[in-house]
């Protein structure tokens, strides 16, 4: 059986750990640093394998020992936003906890994949690569898979069309510079851009890139977390089943879309290696350049870890 470690038992973490024990798709292991807190989660999921039919083992723990091994490790450890807050601000806040929290789970499972899901991603999973020494294929942030989602739910509710029936795809920052690209986006293969006028299409677009900020409006006390966690599991499920299905990710880019060593949503390849290829779109230049404004937020970001 694999094995998946999950550090953080706050929303995101737990709710990432039901989500995948009910594939029963591998063993899971919740850490966190407060006393009880992971193992009495587990232990409440675990209550639920009779009714669900779960054969998978769910153990919380924290103790970093009990990780070991792991295939994938996912990262959801640090502080959420507050409303009125960017993701960009956690910044200065998560350096330090990324920073340990990954070299502690890359001592323990050395030949673990990391899946990064702090905030703000494209930054963090620079961050968990530098920390982890592990090849960049080896390391993904959780960014287009959730953004594209998010799309998707406010065309299909525009058009009034299944969910399902929706292709959406968000590259770039996780964050306020993200880029929609609105021909890549359809209904059943005919672009977006066919059934919507520019404006209905500049809203949607809109929402979507505050759609982060507009659950945590209306939460007040927390941040999103149903979505982040399906998002992520998605992306592990992927490479658990070695399925090399395409979804777009924050990972490192060296070359690709005329950018270099940064991190930043691009479509990819996942698999059981991680990053089996990352996928160049053929873009216009003022997509290009869309793309390097996107870039530009996540180089600043990264500086700014540079120098802490």
């Amino acid at each position: 059986m694999q094995k998946v470690t999950i550090v953080g038992a706050g929303n995101v973490g737990a709710t990432a750990a039901q989500r995948l024990v009910e594939k029963n798709l591998c063993d899971v292991v919740l850490l966190d640093i407060v006393e009880g807190l992971p193992q009495g989660k587990a232990l409440d999921i675990a209550h639920s394998a009779h009714v669900l039919g779960i054969t998978s083992r769910i153990t919380g723990t924290n103790d970093y020992a009990d990780t070991a091994g792991s295939d994938i490790v996912i990262i959801t450890s640090g502080a959420a936003r507050k409303p009125g807050m960017t993701r960009d601000q956690l910044t200065g806040i998560n350096i330090n906890i990324v920073s340990e929290v990954v070299a502690r789970a890359a001592q323990a499972s050395p030949g673990s994949i990391v899946l990064m899901v702090t905030n703000p991603v494209d930054a963090m999973t620079w961050l968990a690569i530098k920390t982890s020494g592990f090849e960049p294929r080896r390391v993904i942030g959780l960014s287009g898979v959730l953004d594209s989602s998010r799309l998707a739910c406010l065309i299909s509710r525009e058009l009034k069309v299944p969910v399902t029936d929706v292709t959406a795809w968000v590259l770039g920052e996780h964050g306020q510079e993200m880029v929609v690209i609105p021909r890549l986006n359809s209904i059943r293969g005919v672009p977006i851009t066919k059934m919507l006028p520019d404006n209905v299409i500049a809203s949607l677009v809109e929402r979507t890139v505050g759609s982060g900020a507009e659950v945590v409006s209306l939460l007040r006390t927390g941040s999103a977390y149903y979505a982040p966690s399906a998002a992520v599991i998605r992306m592990a499920e992927a490479i658990l089943k070695d399925s090399h299905e395409v979804m777009p990710c924050a990972v490192h880019i060296n070359g690709q879309y005329g950018l270099r060593d940064i991190c930043f949503g691009v479509p990819v390849r996942l698999g059981k290696a991680g990053i089996e290829e990352i996928i160049e779109l053929d873009l216009s230049s003022e997509e290009l350049k869309q793309m390097a404004r996107s870039a530009l937020a996540v180089k600043q970001l990264i500086k700014q870890i540079a120098a802490a």
